[in-house]
């Protein structure tokens, strides 16, 4: 991963250097890969893929399409692109669509391997940062659960920017600030205390889904995520709250 331009980035309720905050996220996600999937299940409860329904719906993946998804890990969300893509080439014909997961994590693309793909899927190593691809080359760019753990948020999203062809299409699903103060109680109460929890139990891992729970108290609410995207160039930036705020689906043009 290159280093952040950036001197100090969150890691959980830490500042640490940026650079540091790099190797502290790839040891954590070595260590939950393997558990990774069945973890979002026991946390959430199974809406996670809801959310990702959802999410992949505001996507609407066509055919012929190139489509990016940064932090994809497993592939859960390259899967719906690619059935989606498939499903509307059905109806309309074109060429068939291209969806790269992208994961800077390795741990996490084996794990997704072995889980096992679509026809139309990719999968690389790479870095959100940095991606490895030309400019205005993707169609489509997809971030879900990931961008929190970017060491420089900033330079991701004008990455994604880069990478876009001009009229592409961006978006973000990720944990966001809960909009009532009774579902914001319920939710402190459930995360702080039940994941870590789950974590030690299931994953024997306590420590790793601690810093998962605090980093995403650290990640920026909704409407100052929606400005460091408009900064980074994007237009018509929306925002889709999902089980009032828990999480929200940010997306935006490259116009």
């Amino acid at each position: 991963m290159t280093e952040p331009a950036q001197k100090t980035s969150s890691f959980g309720f830490r500042d640490v250097d940026a650079r540091e905050k790099v190797q502290l996220v790839r040891g954590v996600f070595d260590s939950v890969a393997s558990n990774y999937d069945l973890m979002n299940d026991l946390m959430s409860g199974g809406v996670h893929r809801l959310w990702k329904d959802a999410a992949a719906a505001k996507l609407n993946p066509r055919p012929g399409e190139r489509i990016l998804d940064v932090a994809g890990g497993t592939g859960d969300m390259a899967r719906r692109y690619a059935k989606m893509a498939r499903r509307a080439q059905q109806r309309l014909g074109g060429a068939d669509a291209r969806v790269i997961v992208l994961d800077y994590n390795a741990e996490m693309i084996m794990a997704g391997v072995h889980k096992g793909g679509e026809p139309e899927m990719t999968w690389t190593v790479g870095d959100a940062m940095a991606l490895p691809l030309p400019d205005a080359s993707v169609d489509a760019y997809s971030i879900s659960f990931g961008i929190r753990n970017v060491a420089d948020i900033p330079q991701a999203l004008r990455e994604a920017r880069r990478v876009l062809k001009p009229g592409g299409r961006f978006l973000c699903l990720e944990f966001s600030r809960p909009t009532a103060e009774p579902i914001r109680k319920a939710y402190d109460l459930w995360s702080f205390n039940a994941i870590p929890a789950i974590g030690g139990w299931v994953a024997k891992d306590r420590d790793s889904y601690q810093y998962l729970v605090e980093s995403i108290r650290r990640f920026p609410d909704q409407n100052t995520f929606k400005a460091m995207i408009e900064d980074a160039g994007f237009s018509r930036v929306t925002v889709t709250n999902l089980s009032g705020g828990v999480a929200a689906i940010h997306h935006g043009w490259a116009l």
